[in-house]
């Protein structure tokens, strides 16, 4: 069993990172606190990830698809799906990403 504060994960770009295999989880996640503006490249991840948004809002590309997803809005992404996100509102976004990898998998396409 592990108890950890947000503050003791690295902060990287714009999230922390919890890495699921130095947490003994199957899964890793960020948490996102993306500035407007904000967001990663066009990439993709050869497992499933679900992001939550928890506040603000963000302009989401999955595959061919693009939407705004406001907090409380839920994104289910396939294994091998191009996505990437923006935060397309004036104050900070805040999500969580999860994983369904202990470890980052990540290829950036552009």
């Amino acid at each position: 069993m592990s108890f950890i504060n947000l503050e003791q994960l690295p902060f990287v770009g714009m999230s922390h990172e919890l890495v699921g295999e130095n947490q003994g989880t199957p899964f890793s996640a960020y948490i996102v606190e993306a500035k407007p503006g904000q967001g990663p490249p066009l990439h993709k991840h050869p497992y499933v990830e679900v992001a939550f948004t928890i506040e603000g809002c963000a302009t989401i590309t999955v595959g061919h698809e693009q939407r705004e997803v406001k907090a409380g809005g839920i994104v289910v992404i396939p294994a091998e799906t191009p996505h990437r996100f923006v935060n397309s509102g004036d104050r900070t976004l805040r999500q969580i990403d999860i994983h369904a990898s202990a470890r980052f998998i990540q290829t950036d396409l552009d």
